[in-house]
């Protein structure tokens, strides 16, 4: 798997940057605090350092999904790996090989786009953190604003970081 960690690394500020915008008390912050139970004075006793280095280690974890989930090159990959390393062995030298490679090539570089990165953000937002979300508001009784403030912000969050990393990567 190929990775430019500089793209990742910039895609791991994405959260940060839209957080501070999605929950500032002019945006959606104000219905954020009523909804989670936040007060100010539990806001300013967090340990924000902390808080935020972990945040930037999560979200970075959270960038490298897009190489794992919807990078089809780094799925191709596998056709030249050794079974052994659970690949399927194609030898790339081969004429089957040279053959494949370049249709793979092809293919992947039609859908390195930030298009790409949008469409699998959507679809990984609806079927894996919709649920999450929901499934931890109800045993935590939450509220559904409480839900759809954390889920947009999440939505937009994912999308911004796919798109950067399918466009740039």
């Amino acid at each position: 798997m190929q990775v430019n960690w500089l793209v990742q690394l910039l895609a791991a500020l994405v959260p940060m940057i839209v957080g501070f915008i999605w929950y500032n008390p002019k945006v959606f912050g104000n219905a954020w605090m009523k909804a989670a139970g936040m007060t100010d004075e539990k806001v300013k006793g967090g340990n924000m350092p902390l808080i935020f280095g972990v945040s930037f280690v999560m979200a970075f974890l959270l960038g490298l999904a897009y190489k794992v989930l919807a990078d089809h090159g780094t799925m191709f990959a596998a056709f030249f790996r050794p079974v052994i390393e659970h690949g399927a062995g194609i030898d790339s030298a081969s004429a089957f090989g040279t053959e494949l490679k370049g249709h793979i090539d092809a293919y992947v570089a039609r859908y390195s786009s930030w298009t790409h990165g949008l469409a699998h953000s959507m679809v990984i937002s609806i079927v894996l953190i919709l649920p999450i979300i929901v499934t931890n508001a109800l045993f935590e009784r939450k509220s559904f604003k409480y839900i759809m403030v954390n889920f947009g912000y999440w939505a937009v969050t994912l999308a911004l970081m796919f798109m950067v990393v399918a466009q740039f990567s």
